[in-house]
């Protein structure tokens, strides 16, 4: 299966220069977040495969205005063709008072309790796509992109055999890497766009 990855910057290659055969052979298009909902609609008008998405920590304009024709998959697990892919969107709380969309460590940790029973029933997950990244796993210093433990420890529990995030951009410098691995987990950033395979 091939999956075009998507986060944070939308990309004039798929979107300014628009070419239907750039989605041939894509089966899944899968958004980390922060991504304007009119993009979303538009790759879910002009291809054939479906279209996920969890939230940035910059969609709060998704209550009024959710991408059409597409699958919102926070806080589930949603199995396309056989895999299992959990979203958890959303960042670290960095705004005094909270704001949508982010989350302190212990709040996120309650989201990750309350899908414990999706977790049994699906036997585990493939794939776990969030916006922010694991803590110390491609994360920066910063606490508006400092990662979640808790990610850290989906990981080591359920070894999904990809982790897809967004959250730390290319233009960051030194802290941007797009694949790495940690024990038996792919570790994508898919900032602007990347595809993967399983």
């Amino acid at each position: 299966m091939k999956i075009l990855v998507l986060a944070d910057k939308e990309s004039k290659y798929l979107w300014d220069y628009f070419d239907k055969k750039k989605l041939e052979g894509i089966d899944l298009i899968i958004s980390c977040g922060d991504l304007a909902p009119q993009y979303l609609s538009f790759l879910a008008t002009f291809s054939h495969a479906p279209v996920l998405y969890v939230r940035g920590n910059h969609d709060v304009c998704y209550e009024a205005t959710p991408p059409d024709g597409c699958i919102p998959i926070d806080d589930k697990i949603y199995v396309h063709d056989g895999i299992r892919i959990l979203g958890l969107g959303g960042s670290m709380e960095y705004k005094y008072g909270g704001a949508a969309c982010q989350y302190s460590e212990e709040a996120m940790k309650k989201r990750i309790r309350k899908l414990k029973r999706q977790l049994k029933k699906n036997d585990g997950i493939d794939i776990l796509v969030t916006h922010a990244p694991a803590y110390r796993i491609n994360d920066s210093e910063d606490l508006a992109h400092t990662g979640f433990s808790c990610f850290k420890t989906l990981i080591e529990q359920y070894k999904p055999k990809y982790f897809l995030h967004g959250h730390v951009h290319i233009n960051y410098g030194r802290d941007f890497v797009r694949e790495s691995t940690y024990q038996e987990t792919t570790i994508v950033n898919a900032f602007e766009r990347y595809i993967i395979e399983i």
